[in-house]
């Protein structure tokens, strides 16, 4: 099965000569979608952006278009039979905490496993962004946030740190991640509170 998955790889891989950046929107689409196709787009981007700089742009905005194509198809695919597969592939203490995770936080529990690497098992929360009712529009803009944010991170990375990025990306991207993604859920969290606190104040008096 893995020599038949690495066959595939380096199918999708040769398409980046004759079509170059829209080789990473097929691709990028395919994994997102219904196979997988480990660190193939994450490679594809650093490696592309290093040889082209001006390009990088061009690269993650067709990589970020064609996840989002994908998963929007495996969020649709999940409205009909998604629940029954997610119970197949999860246990059920897992299955209701991921409903959990949902219920609690919204469209964060699908921008955080859009962020990170694998082997974080990101169509296990697509297909249950679907079976515990996240409106497609919700979704849209959580994969959207979350993809465009790891790609555009990582031709960021390639294109300031060459091939080291590479490296980079294997051991500190995690840590990077969930550091950033912190800011960004703190930032959220202060923009509500202060939505809130604002309405209950009294209105100042004129002079």
């Amino acid at each position: 099965m893995r020599e038949v998955l690495l066959k595939i790889q380096g199918w999708f891989l040769g398409l980046t000569g004759p079509l170059g950046g829209w080789a990473l929107l097929l691709i990028a689409l395919v994994d997102s979608s219904f196979l997988s196709l480990p660190e193939v787009n994450d490679i594809l981007i650093i490696t592309l952006s290093i040889r082209s700089p001006d390009q990088m742009l061009f690269y993650c905005s067709m990589t970020t278009i064609g996840s989002i194509l994908g998963c929007m198809m495996l969020y649709l695919a999940g409205r009909k039979g998604g629940e029954v597969l997610a119970r197949k592939k999860l246990a059920p203490r897992q299955f209701e905490r991921i409903g959990g995770w949902y219920r609690r936080f919204g469209i964060l529990a699908v921008i955080v496993p859009s962020i990170l690497p694998p082997p974080t098992p990101f169509k296990i929360f697509v297909l249950s962004a679907s079976i515990f009712k996240v409106s497609p529009a919700k979704f849209l803009v959580a994969i959207t946030l979350g993809r465009g944010f790891r790609y555009f991170l990582q031709g960021y990375l390639a294109v300031r740190y060459g091939q080291q990025a590479i490296f980079y990306m294997r051991h500190h991207y995690p840590t990077v991640a969930w550091v950033i993604l912190s800011l960004l859920v703190v930032g959220i969290l202060i923009f509500v509170l202060v939505r809130r606190i604002r309405p209950s104040l009294p209105p100042a008096r004129e002079s």
